[in-house]
């Protein structure tokens, strides 16, 4: 007779302990941080387009050539990025923002401006309509085009960028974006997608959402450009670059955010 004894396994046939939630979130944390530095290109002259804080953004001014058209995908009730872009090269900056109903005036440049906002698929949601940028970049005509695609869609960018082929992607001389997040595996990701193609050359921290409790990373938002290979040469003799006198605190009211390690 086998008389009911407690289930207690020896150690050696339980699973490794997992790691506690604090661990993986300082390890993607961390994965995701290492992943941002930035490179010095040799032949990059960096310069701010849109305003003097929140809304400007740096670009390497002297790579924009041949441009065929930008993209302007956040704007609110003005678009100063978006301006300046059309103004000095004469193109068209098509505009999507399904959220704010203002539409944004340049009296120099040309706006076009289109009630969608950016997502992975195509897709009407609570009275909005969505759609790729493959597919919206192919109904304004300019699949094939050099573009300039600027993004700040509050942490949509993350799947709609995922969603789009590298040869879409290969198009865009220049990405600058602000992204949001810093804890999801997919973040570490979609950087990593950009980076085969891209240069990943300034890094700026948005000191509305930088707190202590987001370390090793100051903030929760933060603006990047990348540059396309095709373009951009890097320079093997340097490092990290020092962060760029260009870049300027969001809110013009408080300090930008503190340095992360590998600029301390």
């Amino acid at each position: 007779i086998i008389k009911n004894v407690p289930n207690t396994p020896q150690q050696r046939d339980c699973q490794p302990a997992v790691p506690d939630r604090e661990a993986r979130v300082a390890k993607r944390r961390q994965a995701l941080l290492d992943e941002l530095h930035p490179v010095t290109l040799q032949n990059c002259k960096l310069a701010r387009y849109g305003s003097k804080n929140d809304g400007g953004y740096l670009m390497c001014e002297n790579l924009i050539q041949n441009l065929g058209a930008a993209y302007s995908y956040g704007v609110g009730p003005n678009d100063e990025w978006g301006c300046d872009v059309s103004t000095r090269y004469k193109v068209t900056t098509h505009q999507y923002d399904c959220f704010d109903p203002a539409r944004p005036t340049c009296s120099t440049g040309k706006f076009d401006f289109h009630n969608e906002c950016l997502a992975d698929r195509a897709e009407r949601s609570w009275g909005r309509d969505y759609d790729s940028l493959t597919n919206q970049i192919a109904r304004n005509g300019d699949t094939g085009k050099r573009l300039i695609v600027k993004i700040d869609i509050e942490g949509a960018e993350w799947d709609s960028i995922m969603a789009t082929p590298d040869e879409v992607l290969n198009t865009f001389d220049q990405m600058p974006m602000e992204l949001h997040g810093i804890d999801d595996e997919k973040f570490l990701k979609v950087i990593q997608k950009l980076k085969k193609n891209f240069w990943l050359v300034n890094l700026h921290f948005n000191n509305f959402g930088c707190a202590p409790q987001f370390a090793p990373i100051p903030g929760y938002a933060y603006q990047v450009l990348f540059v396309n290979k095709r373009i951009g040469v890097l320079d093997p003799s340097k490092g990290t670059p020092a962060p760029s006198p260009l870049n300027a605190p969001d809110n013009p009211e408080g300090a930008d955010c503190p340095l992360p390690d590998f600029w301390r």
